[in-house]
């Protein structure tokens, strides 16, 4: 396809000629170029754009064309799609994310002025509940139990795997910010070891590995340099790597997830997800007393009421603010 649009997207005053001639593809690009995303975030939106492309094209619609009623029946059609990881229904969230994704397109081609509205917003989509979520989570016990099956693993990549699973399990990162992990990303700060990544929104972060997650990674790459030949400060590239030095893709992760807590003995082994992991965080650190805004910040939540979504241990009653309520005001009586 002749490349119609300038590197750096559509120009301001490019003419309406030349916006004419630009096809949906050529509009994706140029959308994708003038985000601050990361890259996991980039593909998934390419995708998401690409499905109703072909849609449109199954259903004869003009994408700059379409209404909110074709959006109705591309939602309806993805309600009714079988996700071929879980074998079950898209849920409801899925459905609204890929929708999200096209309502920002169709915002970007309104600024443009290559559509007159945006046909998302009046679209029926999903309700989504901020009160739950569909992932299957996971206790603090079968965490432990996850990290026991990747410690008595013998198969050559199990020292990468285990430092995997510390990452996702220790810090709650989200899949596609582990695989986008490199070694550079790595490094010492104030007395922490820590690790920089990209998150969602393309924004730069930077956590602290705690001291097991730290060996777990510097036991892996310790082997990994021995294996090259090389010293461990002389490693470049991914974080993560394949047999072949290609970098780890998120679907291997699921695939280890999968497998470990098949070894675990855990229930709905086949239904878990790297995603769990980043449940289990919220819960966890919110029941060892975490302040929400802490956890908040470090899962890299805009909004505090997402990271309640993540905390599932939030209704039980044990942290009920009466007991610290009627517990301080017995201390005052008791001290006067």
């Amino acid at each position: 396809m002749r490349r119609l649009l300038p590197p750096s997207g559509i120009a301001p005053r490019q003419t309406d000629r030349s916006l004419a001639t630009a096809t949906p593809v050529d509009f994706t690009e140029a959308w994708l170029r003038n985000r601050r995303l990361s890259e996991h975030t980039r593909a998934a939106y390419r995708r998401d754009v690409a499905a109703w492309l072909v849609w449109c094209s199954d259903a004869e619609v003009g994408p700059l064309q379409a209404s909110f009623l074709d959006v109705n029946g591309y939602a309806r059609q993805l309600e009714a799609t079988i996700d071929p990881r879980s074998g079950r229904l898209l849920t409801p969230a899925t459905v609204a994310r890929k929708l999200s994704a096209l309502s920002s397109w169709y915002a970007f081609l309104v600024r443009l002025r290559a559509v007159p509205a945006n046909p998302v917003t009046d679209a029926d989509r999903p309700r989504i509940s901020r009160d739950h979520s569909s992932t299957v989570g996971l206790t603090p016990e079968q965490v432990d139990a996850l990290f026991a099956a990747a410690r008595a693993d013998r198969r050559p990549s199990a020292a990468r795997n285990l430092a995997a699973l510390a990452i996702l399990a220790d810090l709650g990162l989200r899949v596609g910010e582990l695989v986008s992990l490199d070694v550079a990303d790595l490094g010492h700060e104030r007395g922490h070891r820590s690790i920089r990544f990209v998150g969602k929104g393309g924004r730069a972060r930077r956590r602290a590995l705690a001291p097991d997650t730290a060996a777990a990674v510097d036991t892996y790459l310790a082997a990994r340099a021995c294996l090259a030949g090389v010293p461990v400060e002389r490693l470049d590239g991914p974080l993560l790597v394949t047999a072949t030095g290609a970098r780890l893709d998120r679907h291997a992760v699921f695939r280890l997830v999968r497998r470990l807590a098949d070894e675990a003995g855990l229930p709905a082994a086949d239904r878990l997800s790297p995603h769990s992991l980043r449940h289990a965080f919220a819960t966890t650190a919110r029941a060892e007393g975490v302040p929400l805004e802490d956890v908040q910040d470090a899962m890299g939540h805009a909004d505090p009421r997402t990271t309640r979504r993540y905390d599932r241990d939030r209704h039980n009653l044990d942290r009920d603010p009466t007991y610290r309520i009627a517990a301080a005001r017995a201390a005052r009586a008791g001290s006067g």
